[in-house]
């Protein structure tokens, strides 16, 4: 089996990625390596799936940065004729599309990325699948499409029609894309509403990264809503072993789905959403308070209001996916946050990595 990996010098790309090649997948990756964190800690991802800086250039096909079942292509979702190109050279049985410009808050500041990165990147990867023999698309969505929804737990049959950023509208938009051409080309395709995940290797915008950098370095953290905050925080490695209990269960047509009552997860057309999250909403005070344990320091909190575009609290229902794939996370929030501030000193603080990334404390917030 082929399987197309994008965002793969991303997060939980570079995680789907690392699983793929050692479960013996021929996999291609893509990844245009922008700028929006550090691209050193994306490159030094990729150094964990075997490759080297040097050996990644631009927009390259058939001479791409290559280690035994793994090739990498960097390039933009956004540059349509390569990706077509791409699909028909390589005859994809699945593709996990993990790439999107990711951010509540810089949807904000940046509007046009988002539009041309996740949803023209998007349409690209449709397309190319429209014309392809493709078994399964499996797509990122966000639990940030529950915008202003207060019921609890949020469930894949609750409406999301208000949205509170630019970033959540652009991914309701992907599922009702790829609902389109799962109805028009019969492409089968399975969104997932990912809940606050997090873990080793982590993005740097993410509220436990910056919190574990303030608080070594000695700087305060901007606590929004006052600390009312709560989230589903969802640990990498039960994310990846989801997806890949996924890749082989394609959907088909619900047959009891009636336009009359129409379950928003569901279609007549191969297309299903999911949540997936950990089902277990965590206060984030707990969260820091756990983040301190493991450093040994305490943190200086600022409380704040709430800020633009966030929500106080996210919590998923997920016993249709978990019933689906026979999985249940396994990974609580002490586990998981010392999982990360293990790895966080032994890549940040060791002698030999020197490497420290510039952010922006002011800017810390417990989202997506």
């Amino acid at each position: 089996m082929k399987i197309l990996v994008t965002g793969a010098a991303g997060f939980i790309g570079f995680h789907v990625t690392k699983r793929l090649i050692t479960e013996g997948f021929d996999v291609v990756g893509l990844d245009n390596i922008n700028d929006y964190y550090s691209t050193d800690l994306k490159y030094a991802r990729l150094g964990q799936l075997g490759l080297i800086k040097e050996s990644i250039t631009d927009e390259v096909l058939l001479e791409s940065a290559t280690n035994n079942n793994f090739r990498f292509i960097k390039v933009d979702l956004e540059n349509g004729n390569l990706i077509n190109k791409l699909f028909t050279e390589e005859s994809f049985d699945v593709v996990v599309n993990l790439a999107a410009q990711a951010g509540v808050r810089h949807s904000l500041k940046n509007p046009h990325q988002y539009i041309d990165s996740n949803i023209t990147g998007f349409l690209n990867i449709l397309e190319a699948a429209r014309h392809s023999s493709l078994q399964h698309l499996i797509y990122a969505s966000s639990s940030s499409v529950y915008g202003a929804n207060t019921n609890m737990p949020f469930s894949t049959t609750d409406n999301i029609d208000h949205p509170m950023s630019l970033y959540a509208a652009t991914k309701k938009t992907n599922e009702l894309m790829a609902h389109t051409y799962s109805n028009l080309f019969d492409i089968p395709t399975t969104g997932l509403r990912f809940f606050t995940v997090y873990g080793p290797w982590g993005r740097p915008d993410m509220a436990l990264f910056l919190f574990t950098k303030a608080i070594i370095e000695g700087q305060p953290i901007d606590v929004f809503n006052f600390g009312r905050m709560e989230r589903d925080f969802t640990y990498i490695d039960d994310i990846v072993e989801s997806i890949y209990r996924l890749i082989p269960k394609a959907p088909t047509s619900n047959e009891n789905w009636s336009g009359n009552n129409p379950d928003p997860s569901t279609s007549f057309a191969p297309y299903r959403v999911f949540n997936i999250g950990n089902s277990r909403p965590v206060k984030l005070m707990d969260f820091i308070s756990e983040i301190e344990q493991q450093l040994g320091f305490k943190a200086e909190k600022k409380l704040l209001p709430m800020q633009p575009g966030d929500v106080p609290k996210t919590w998923a229902d997920v016993e249709d996916l978990f019933s689906y794939i026979d999985f249940h996370p396994q990974i609580g929030y002490r586990r998981g946050i010392k999982e990360f501030v293990d790895w966080y000193k032994d890549y940040y603080l060791m002698p030999q990595n020197s490497q420290r990334d510039s952010l922006d404390t002011a800017s810390i917030a417990p989202t997506e």
